[in-house]
């Protein structure tokens, strides 16, 4: 991660913020590896595939995990767009909840915007680079930073001083 100015650009598993990077968590019964394990299982649950929904469960490989979400049967992307940030959202929360030290490199990013600088995702990240000057000027990103957009959701949700 690099703190350029008042922003966070992240990328890669070896970055805590990342969906990628390896931790384990639990949620409703189920042991995960990644938040991209998590998305992806919970990508194939919506759409009721079983056996996607297992496939994803058995590697711990988050690329491997992504090409078996995007074979997802019976995806529609309409219904995808509509849960997509809440279901990562609650893959987020449960990582960073239960895994202290992440939960204290979340907290301590605060006040700071958190910014996915993938050059290729236009929808999780910003569409550029860390590198790129354009990294700390919201009107030059080519992509939605959803993921960056979660992660202060759930820091301001972990957080014991926004309460006050």
């Amino acid at each position: 991660m690099q703190r350029i100015g008042n922003y966070t650009a992240f990328f890669g598993a070896d970055d805590v913020f990342s969906n990628w990077h390896r931790c384990k968590f639990a949620y409703h019964g189920y042991a995960f590896t990644s938040v991209e394990q998590f998305m992806m299982f919970a990508k194939a649950k919506l759409f009721c595939d079983e056996a996607s929904a297992r496939a994803v469960l058995a590697t711990h490989d988050p690329r491997a995990q992504k090409a078996l979400g995007r074979k997802v049967a019976g995806f529609d992307l309409a219904i995808w767009e509509a849960r997509r940030e809440s279901i990562v959202f609650v893959g987020c929360r449960e990582k960073f909840a239960q895994n202290r030290a992440l939960r204290s490199v979340l907290l301590a990013s605060d006040p700071t915007v958190l910014v996915e600088a993938s050059p290729w995702d236009l929808i999780w990240g910003v569409g550029l680079d860390a590198k790129d000057p354009a990294i700390a000027d919201p009107a030059k990103w080519r992509g939605h930073n959803l993921l960056g957009k979660t992660l202060m959701q759930v820091r301001e949700l972990l957080n014991p001083q926004s309460y006050f």
